[in-house]
């Protein structure tokens, strides 16, 4: 049966659905907030407010540069403020600067839960701001909105922008004042039909480009507008590589702020990328050797060259002349040159055709040409570069670049054209330098064409393979751009404070302190050393995190579809993580790293901690989660290739992995990744997870599909959460408290086994009445305990508790308490260091003291984890052991994942009993 999103999304849900929580939209201005209850009941109390909130820049200091501008979340405590509160926004002068707020999230009463807030790169930055309610000071130039039929035009007041409604280019022109500074931005991309690697004496390669299916803005200013652009890549009949670009303005900035995704639709057969890239038109007129080019390297380099030189000459033009090319300002007349140059300008050659491009994370190079059909020339190399190139005159020009330029090799940055009226310059996500992008499955099947055959594999690789599921049909990856409209050529110092904004875009950030008071994201707390004990953790947790870190660079997990994971496992014989060993290679999530990194960044602060977990949610999200066709919403399991294992399972996709980023930058891209999932259900009649080892008879049907209690329940839940606090479809809350009452109904809630059977059309599990167990260590280790930390609080459902808590208090409890409790031993359990944190949980729920020293029992005892006794340090590996000298520690990512949620959640809930 084929049931659409839509259709889902419109049903009627059964006759004992909960009501929709009515927590409405922000309230209209001037309009007094209804507040409501859990189920739709006014609140009578009033709103208790809030006071000012420090903020400060994620990496500390004051930038130099914003990429347009910048926009943060920060959340509320329940009960505190009204959806349609204003703030100011005050630095650290006293200043009050232009901000615009929106929630984001609500809590269950209707008061705000999250809030976004955005400040242009125009205004004045300070090392530190206050948020407080009040009325925020408007821009001394608001951004504008034009908009027809064919186009919309934002003016930021310092460049307008036009977005054509249909044809090839996304940006038709960027203009400052009556300048054109860029014009035409397209989309491009290139496929040949084999690889580069296997020898083919000949290969057919064809060009296309974008082709705009619509435009819409999605926010409207003052202070930002946000314009997005979707369609696809197109030569003559064919259509493919849809792409979901967003445009961020910011008012009286000159910048323009990218987030491009593109979904991979080929045949990885047949469909091998050669190119994707993003370009623009300049045009120029000014003199050749007054067209300046810029890159950045690494570091604080700058590579600053002219088209046509007049440094270094035979014969010397004379200081001005030279000063002022050199500072990229317009040189003196020629007439006042030597004329010994001057009559000879002629015979200098223009080098019209610029490239840096980074192949490796290790190794950039830059090289020119005069023009196409001569040979290009080496001008330089070096490490890492920070992926931002300028080019145009003292008239004016575009700065262009990518972030995470390095990292997501390999990439490119081009110019051409610049000896002519028009140059061309393009950031290449895939660089046409590089081998053809190679998306094949890694082997042949090797025989595994049966279940028995797969399983059997299964147990010597850890690879679930079966035929047809390693495919990457529907993959995405999402890239940041940015562009500058510059009115001049900037200094050196300039263009390093722009690639440096480029390379790490400046966030400003709430305290952990802060976050902690709003009660958002269950159970952590910041950092805590007031005793010996707890320092041992946190020093222990400081270490693990710092390792990983350290690791992704030792061991370059880095590359266009890899930057952002991490390995699974590691081979202490090779000192190598298993990178070619099956589903021991990379993680894709596997037992809630992403969770880990998050809680680490809100318990620290720490800005090495929130880039790492940014990364891996951007990987996440998209690599590693089908976006199109049969596997749409459904993520992969840890393997050798991200998309390569066949259990295909929601338990991946997860949005509780997204939410922490979603709300704490606004970030709209994650937000549909989130949105995506609201009925994710559905692929529960397309894929039956335990297809391998059914032994029943079982047709997945609307009403009655095989979806667990725990792992699949879990993930689908997180979800329903994100939707339901974004205030999205209802539905999503409706399948929420449906699937947690209807669980907590069965004899043994979470623990409950036999033929569950889930109702599609409103998230309900059909009655059970046998008491039964079916307990596994996987259950509750992809978010459900951390959703049930929340979800408990939100909707305050006595039965719901009790059977979490009972759950909570079992796992690790003895036989003969499971056995009274539930009529049967659960059995011998795994992972009872990750549980430790349920029953800190329970503990902390049931205020039982011996149940708190039990959770610390666990935790030291470290069972398929770290015990106590387990030495957190390092062994550096030289040659000619390793290729480069490594650290190697005793760490797995899937301990090192649980043993770090347990640690901050036992710390937070049962942390006076350490």
């Amino acid at each position: 049966m084929d049931i659409s999103r839509r259709t889902l999304l419109q049903s009627t849900v059964a006759a004992g659905a909960a009501a929709a929580f009515a927590t409405g939209s922000p309230a209209a201005a001037g309009a007094a907030p209804v507040v409501r209850g859990a189920f739709g009941q006014p609140v009578a109390q009033a709103l208790t407010g809030h006071g000012p909130i420090p903020l400060r820049w994620l990496e500390g200091g004051t930038p130099a540069q914003l990429v347009a501008g910048t926009t943060w979340g920060v959340p509320w405590p329940r009960g505190a403020l009204s959806p349609d509160q204003a703030f100011a926004l005050v630095s650290e002068t006293g200043e009050s600067v232009p901000v615009q707020t929106w929630p984001t999230g609500w809590w269950p009463d209707g008061s705000v839960k999250w809030t976004a807030h955005a400040v242009s790169g125009a205004s004045g930055r300070s090392a530190g701001y206050t948020l407080q309610p009040g009325t925020p000071a408007a821009p001394a130039s608001a951004i504008t909105i034009d908009e027809n039929p064919g186009r919309v035009i934002v003016d930021t007041g310092v460049v307008r922008v036009e977005f054509p409604k249909h044809g090839p280019n996304l940006i038709s022109a960027i203009r400052r004042g009556a300048s054109v500074i860029a014009q035409d931005g397209r989309l491009v991309a290139s496929r040949q039909d084999g690889p580069d690697t296997d020898g083919a004496e000949k290969v057919a390669r064809e060009w296309f480009k974008s082709e705009v299916s619509e435009v819409k803005v999605e926010q409207a200013g003052p202070v930002r507008a946000v314009v997005r652009v979707t369609g696809s890549h197109r030569k003559g009949n064919r259509s493919w590589l849809p792409f979901d670009v967003r445009f961020y303005l910011y008012a009286g900035s000159d910048g323009v702020r990218v987030v491009h995704s593109f979904v991979f639709d080929g045949d990885e057969n047949a469909d091998f990328l050669t190119g994707l890239g993003f370009r623009f038109s300049v045009p120029l007129a000014a003199q050749l050797h007054d067209r300046h080019i810029r890159f950045a390297g690494e570091g604080a380099g700058v590579l600053g060259e002219a088209v046509r030189g007049i440094t270094g000459l035979r014969r010397d033009p004379g200081a001005a002349a030279r000063d002022a090319q050199i500072a990229g300002t317009w040189t003196p007349d020629p007439a006042t040159w030597d004329q010994r140059v001057t009559s000879r300008l002629q015979w200098i050659p223009a080098w019209g055709d610029y490239s840096l491009s980074q192949l490796t994370a290790h190794g950039f190079e830059i090289r020119k040409r005069t023009s196409s059909g001569h040979s290009w020339i080496r001008v330089d190399s070096g490490r890492r570069a920070r992926g931002l190139a300028y080019v145009g005159s003292p008239a004016g020009g575009l700065a262009f670049g990518m972030r995470n330029f390095w990292q997501l090799h390999p990439t490119e940055l081009e110019i051409s054209g610049a000896g002519t009226d028009l140059a061309t310059a393009t950031t290449w996500m895939w660089s046409p330098k590089a081998d053809a992008m190679d998306l094949r499955f890694y082997h042949d099947g090797m025989g595994q064409d049966t279940y028995p055959e797969q399983l059997d594999a299964l147990e010597i690789t850890y690879e679930d393979y079966e035929p047809g599921f390693g495919s990457p049909y529907g993959t995405a990856r999402t890239s940041e751009l940015s562009f500058w409209a510059l009115g001049a050529t900037p200094t050196a110092a300039d263009f390093t404070a722009l690639a440096d904004a480029n390379a790490t875009p400046p966030l400003l950030v709430s305290s952990p302190e802060h976050n902690h008071s709003a009660g958002v994201f269950g159970a952590w707390a910041p950092v805590d050393r007031s005793n010996l004990a707890k320092i041992a953790v946190e020093d222990k947790l400081a270490f693990m995190h710092q390792h990983y870190v350290q690791q992704v660079d030792q061991r370059s997990w880095y590359g266009f579809w890899d930057y952002g994971d991490v390995i699974h496992e590691y081979d202490r014989d090779r000192h190598v993580w298993r990178y070619d060993i099956g589903g021991y290679a990379w993680d894709n999530s596997e037992l809630s790293t992403d969770m880990w990194l998050w809680y680490h960044y809100l318990r620290t602060g720490d800005a090495t901690a929130f880039r790492f977990a940014e990364a891996m949610t951007r990987h996440t999200g998209e690599v590693d989660v089908y976006h199109l066709g049969k596997y749409r919403d459904l993520g992969t399991r840890h393997g050798i290739m991200h998309w390569g294992d066949s259990a295909k399972q929601q338990r991946i996709s997860n949005a509780g992995y997204r939410r922490f980023y979603y709300f704490l930058t606004a970030d709209e891209r994650v937000g549909d990744l989130m949105h995506d999932l609201v009925d994710a259900d559905k692929t529960f009649l397309v894929l039956d997870p335990a297809r391998k080892i059914r032994t029943d008879a079982y047709t997945p049907q609307p009403e009655a599909l095989g979806v667990s209690n725990t792992t699949d329940w879990g993930a689908l839940a997180l979800a329903w959460l994100a939707e339901w606090e974004r205030n999205g479809d209802p539905i999503a809350q409706t399948k929420l408290i449906n699937g947690a009452k209807t669980i907590a109904a069965m004899p043994n809630g979470w623990a409950q086994g036999g033929t569950l059977r889930y109702n599609l059309a409103d998230g309900s599990y059909a009655e059970e009445t046998e008491r039964t167990v079916e307990v596994g260590s996987l259950d509750s280790v992809f978010g459900l305990i951390e959703l049930m930390t929340e979800l408990i609080e939100l909707i305050d459902d006595p039965e719901v508790t009790a059977q979490w808590v009972t759950y909570c208090r079992l796992y690790n409890g003895t036989s003969a308490e499971q056995q009274e409790a539930t009529g049967v031993s659960w059995g011998s359990q795994n992972l009872r260091q990750a549980y430790s944190r349920a029953t800190a949980y329970a503990a902390h729920q049931l205020g039982d003291v011996t149940l708190a020293q039990r959770a610390w029992r666990e935790f030291r005892t470290g069972h398929a984890g770290y015990p106590e006794s387990l030495a957190f340090t390092a062994t550096r590996i030289d040659g000619p052991a390793v290729l480069n000298p490594v650290d190697e520690a005793p760490f797995s990512t899937n301990a090192s994942a649980q043993y770090g949620l347990a640690a901050i959640q036992n710390l937070a809930l049962v942390g006076d009993h350490i």
